[in-house]
């Protein structure tokens, strides 16, 4: 999920690369940066993510994707989807995500979405 500001880290995490080469980026791209709240030293920085920013991201993602996962059959593109659909959830909806499946399994998901008929 990409938010208004993000650290660097967050960043590193949804793009899978790392903490220093969102920094670089940072510095190259002239991106803007405010201070991170609550963090003493003026080193913590937050990214703020403008359509530049979004751009970057998004081209990076694909590359770093298409050069990691060279010729893959559809199950492997599935199973990489749903990867990346839960780097783009919050903490909470993945907890939350993980709650529903724990406790209805994947009928009970599939029969939420209407992909799958219940058994009566």
């Amino acid at each position: 999920m990409i938010k208004e500001r993000m650290t660097p880290e967050e960043l590193a995490h949804l793009t899978g690369y790392s903490r220093q080469t969102i920094n670089k980026w940072v510095r190259k791209e002239g991106w803007t940066t405010s201070p991170r709240p609550g963090v003493q030293g003026g080193k913590a920085r937050l990214v703020h993510v403008t359509e530049q920013v979004r751009e970057f991201i998004h081209s990076a993602q694909r590359s770093s994707e298409v050069s990691a996962l060279p010729q893959h059959h559809a199950e492997d593109s599935f199973d990489a989807l749903l990867l990346s659909l839960a780097k783009e959830m919050s903490q909470h909806e993945q907890k939350q995500l993980t709650s529903l499946l724990l406790r209805e399994g994947i009928t009970g998901l599939l029969h939420r979405l209407n992909i799958r008929k219940q058994d009566t």
